[in-house]
């Protein structure tokens, strides 16, 4: 577990630093673990204020320094309530998922609408349109028939990231019924699932099950797998 928190501690503190909006990946992250902006400051010895200040972006980015202390005192807060969110964030980075299988797999900086991706991705909605309103918080993008042949349950599972609100896009799509059989035999279904491939009608039974699962399920047109990325990606920007 040692390994894997400071690949966590690495990871969020690379984020912020890099970010062109630290005070925005800031807020996210400290959402992310469930915890207020009060309590964050109480158990950094800083007033309420510069939290807020920092993710407001009225305080110049915080340095390396206090970039770790806050890192650090997120993750010791979560450890204080139970450590449910570095549970998550362990499977995530306990093994490595393979990167033919996993093509992308991304957390934003912010909520996005998941209208927005429609737009992005040149998707058309095939069921629950209504549901498309809700927020997303990252994509992953996987190989399907890979995915399928040569991940176990949990590998699978390591597929939802940090949270399950986000998008699934499976390519080497020619149906689309196996990946939603997948994810009905997984038990946890995620904010949006898009398919991507040759693929000329969704097959009626992954359509039920994204109806059943109440799961906005999309058909991407564009024209490549980098460009569904690059879709995906310009949703955070």
């Amino acid at each position: 577990m040692t390994e894997v928190k400071e690949r966590v501690k690495k990871w969020i503190a690379g984020e912020i630093s890099l970010s062109d909006n630290p005070g925005d990946v800031i807020r996210q992250w400290r959402e992310k673990f469930r915890i207020n902006q009060t309590s964050l400051a109480k158990a950094m010895r800083v007033t309420p204020s510069v939290i807020s200040d920092y993710e407001a972006g009225r305080r110049k980015s915080p340095g390396t320094t206090t970039v770790k202390k806050i890192v650090e005192t997120l993750i010791k807060l979560d450890e204080i309530g139970g450590g449910e969110t570095m549970k998550n964030l362990s499977h995530v980075f306990g093994t490595q998922l393979p990167p033919d299988v996993v093509l992308e797999i991304r957390e934003y900086a912010r909520p996005v609408d998941g209208k927005i991706v429609i737009k992005e991705i040149a998707g058309d909605v095939v069921a629950n349109k209504e549901l498309l309103g809700q927020k997303l918080f990252g994509y992953t993008v996987i190989d399907s028939l890979k995915a399928i042949l040569g991940l176990t349950l949990d590998d699978f599972r390591r597929l939802y990231g940090i949270t399950t609100e986000r998008v699934l896009a499976f390519t080497s799509v020619t149906t689309g019924r196996s990946p939603m059989i997948a994810i009905r035999v997984i038990g946890i279904t995620p904010g949006m699932v898009v398919l991507h491939g040759d693929l000329k009608e969704v097959d009626p039974v992954g359509i039920k099950i994204a109806q059943i699962l109440k799961v906005p399920l999309v058909v991407s047109k564009a024209p490549t797998v980098e460009e569904l990325i690059k879709g995906l990606q310009k949703c955070a920007a």
